[in-house]
């Protein structure tokens, strides 16, 4: 196998798409892969600490279209440039493309394969299938790339379903690869009141919620039904680990609830405060809904949280359901409201054993079924099908 992926995601660009590709391909053989990925000002520093075969290209795209003229030069120079890089592989000529998501790197892959044959492969996160379906525009573009792909990677059982259900992708195209954990690195630790001194959090309560502040990971609905479990819980901590386009929008709401001293916002953290975060708070809380056409694929986040040993709970939208065993590692609640979680959070904030429990038995879940080692012998057995199929 000698495949390029293509990635505008990919670290240090902080995302559950980009951690997955990169969890993979940095355990596969080095001669196997090149990567091309998005440009960060981080990104050169960051390709100091690893072997990886990366090249850095202009992959930030105002539009997917092509209607546009800035979305054909996007995509004229995406293909210039990823034609350059496979113009260099002559002693080993790429085989195979990998596309992060179906756009706009689908569309580049398409492209490759009509003009000169090589096959592609694409994963699906969930979110972009709906994106794709509020526009004919885009909605012509998704169709085309599905239908060229030698086989697209569902992250979860709800994206499986949307495409065979409505983007009619025959079953045997589709494979099933769950996002995963390093259930090395994440790891349970035990309370440590240096670390959460260090952490700023002291003795409290603290619920967590880690992702890019965007509005379909409901922190909005975790903010409105905090001044109710503060009435309950007086002392607790939300702390909210990620940054975006939300932000000035979350700090108002926080501002209008007058919950300045029970709302804190870390940023994005370093890999070892990330850990922390994870191993000392009391609850991880992922209150994810369906906003528009905007959907939660899998939640990679609710993993890590319970390979460190966390309780979860999520929104009963997209895949989260997936990422836990229900009732009994995590609950499944209703976050179109705050009303569910007012309830729930103070009642398991409450019961400390409980907690123990469902973290123990999250823990045992996820490295049995989601640590990276399974998964990426799982893609590479896809990857060199997809190959023998082209």
């Amino acid at each position: 196998m000698n495949a390029l992926v293509l990635s505008h995601v990919f670290p240090p660009k902080a995302g559950g798409s980009g951690r997955w590709l990169w969890e993979i391909y940095r355990r596969l053989p080095r001669h196997e892969v090149v990567i091309a990925a998005g440009e960060d000002v981080r990104a050169a520093e960051f390709d100091q600490t690893h072997s990886l075969n990366i090249h850095r290209i202009p992959l930030e795209f105002s539009t997917w279209g092509i209607s546009s003229v800035r979305g054909l030069s996007a995509y004229w120079q995406g293909l210039r440039d990823v034609r350059r890089i496979m113009r260099d592989r002559r002693q080993a000529p790429i085989d195979q493309l990998h596309c992060a998501r179906c756009l706009p790197e689908g569309w580049i892959a398409w492209l490759l394969k009509r003009f000169y044959g090589v096959p592609y492969i694409c994963f699906v996160h969930g979110e972009e299938t709906n994106y794709a379906k509020a526009s004919r525009e885009l909605g012509w573009l998704m169709r085309r790339v599905l239908k060229g792909a030698n086989f697209v990677i569902a992250n979860s059982q709800n994206t499986r379903a949307l495409l065979r259900e409505e983007w009619q992708v025959p079953d045997d195209k589709i494979r099933l690869i769950h996002p995963g954990v390093d259930s090395e690195r994440f790891t349970p630790a035990d309370r440590n009141a240096e670390t959460r001194r260090q952490l700023g959090w002291g003795d409290r309560p603290v619920v967590l919620t880690v992702g890019r502040l965007e509005r379909r990971k409901g922190h909005d609905m975790m903010i409105e039904a905090l001044a109710r479990i503060r009435t309950q819980v007086p002392d607790v901590l939300y702390s909210i680990v990620g940054d975006g386009v939300e932000r000035e929008r979350l700090g108002q709401l926080v501002q209008q609830h007058g919950l300045e001293a029970a709302v804190e916002f870390r940023g994005e953290p370093s890999d070892l405060e990330l850990i922390q975060c994870y191993q000392q708070c009391d609850l991880f809380v992922l209150a994810n809904r369906q906003v528009g056409q905007d959907i939660e694929g899998f939640g990679m986040v609710l993993v890590e949280a319970q390979a460190c040993g966390k309780t979860v709970v999520a929104g009963a939208s997209g895949g989260t359901a997936e990422t836990m065993r229900v009732g009994e590692t995590g609950l499944i609640v209703d976050c179109t409201t705050p009303e569910q979680l007012v309830e729930v959070i103070p009642q398991l904030l409450g019961d400390a054993p409980r907690r123990l429990k469902m973290g123990a038995a999250g823990r045992q879940f996820v490295v049995e079924n989601l640590d990276w080692v399974s998964l990426t012998a799982q893609a590479r057995s896809a990857f060199q099908e997809g190959l023998s199929k082209s």
